[in-house]
């Protein structure tokens, strides 16, 4: 595993983020906004497993790859 970076909810992606999963952190943040959730103190993780992105944010959120899907994991 190779850690990436981190940054806060609704910043900005760093541009190792596929589009497809930009997207799909998009919606995550959407729905935390709807949901009326505190994320003031949140931030998302990357990290690399096997080459491949994986992004998890502080509540255990996960966004993969899996080929050309992105697959989104709740804890």
């Amino acid at each position: 595993m190779q850690i990436g970076t981190r940054w806060s909810v609704g910043g900005e992606a760093p541009q190792s983020v596929p589009v497809a999963m930009r997207a799909a952190i998009d919606d995550e943040e959407r729905t935390l906004v709807e949901l009326g959730a505190d994320t003031s103190a949140w931030r998302w993780t990357l990290t690399w497993l096997e080459g491949q992105p994986v992004v998890e944010l502080d509540d255990g959120t996960t966004i993969r790859l899996d080929g050309d899907d992105v697959v989104v994991g709740r804890d």
